[in-house]
C-alpha cells in the first residue's frame, strides 16, 4: 500500500494543482515564507524578459499559510512525476519534505513542498516596487506574470489567507497596467 501523498501549495498549486486531489486542508509551514525571489524563465517570463515567481525563502522565525493537497489515492507515482516536470524545470526549486500544522492543530509529517534553492542563479530578492515593475510586464509559457500575482493573490483571500506583501503587489501592478 502506498503512503498519501501530501503537498504544500502556496501560489500557483492552490488554484492549478494540475494532479487529482482528494482533500485540502489549510496549513502552517513554520520557517519558510512565500516570496517573490525566484525568477522565471520559463512560464512566466522569458530569458530575455525574466518574470517573478514565488518561493519558499527559508526564514527561521517566519511561517507560511498556504494549503496540504492529499493527491487522490493509486495517483501518488504519477504525481509526483508529474510534479517533478512542472516544480524543477530549471532546478531552482529543491524538493523537500516537511512538516505542516492544520488549522486545527493537527501536524502533518512528509509533506512535500519546493523550496527555492538559494545558490541557484535564478534566486533574487528585490523590494516591492521593483517586484511589481517585473511582474507587470513579464509574459511566459504559461502566460502573463501578473495573471500568476492576480489568480495568487484571490486564491489566498478565498480561504480566508492575509498576505501583505501579495495585496500591497497586486496594487502596484495594477497601478502599472492601468487595471481597476
Amino acid at each position: 500500500m502506498t503512503a498519501p501523498l501530501w503537498v504544500f501549495g502556496y501560489g500557483s498549486l492552490l488554484w492549478n494543482p494540475g494532479f487529482p486531489v482528494a482533500e485540502t486542508r489549510i496549513a502552517r509551514l513554520h520557517g519558510w515564507h512565500r516570496s517573490f525571489c525566484m525568477t522565471s524563465i520559463h512560464h512566466r517570463g522569458t530569458e530575455a524578459d525574466p518574470g517573478l515567481v514565488l518561493a519558499l525563502d527559508e526564514a527561521p522565525s517566519a511561517f507560511c499559510d498556504g494549503l496540504a493537497l492529499r493527491a487522490k489515492a493509486g495517483t501518488e507515482e504519477a504525481t509526483l512525476a508529474y510534479l517533478r516536470e512542472r516544480e524543477l524545470i530549471s532546478s531552482a526549486y529543491i524538493e523537500t519534505r516537511q512538516e505542516v500544522e492544520f488549522r486545527d492543530g493537527a501536524r502533518q509529517r512528509d509533506v512535500l513542498a519546493y523550496v527555492i534553492d538559494r545558490s541557484h542563479v535564478q534566486y533574487c530578492q528585490h523590494p516591492l516596487d521593483v517586484q511589481a515593475r517585473i511582474i507587470a510586464g513579464a509574459h511566459g509559457g504559461r502566460g502573463p506574470n501578473d495573471e500568476y500575482l492576480y489568480n495568487t493573490a484571490a486564491h489566498l483571500a478565498d480561504l480566508g489567507i492575509g498576505d501583505e506583501d501579495l495585496d500591497s503587489l497586486v496594487a502596484q501592478v495594477r497601478a502599472i497596467n492601468g487595471g481597476p
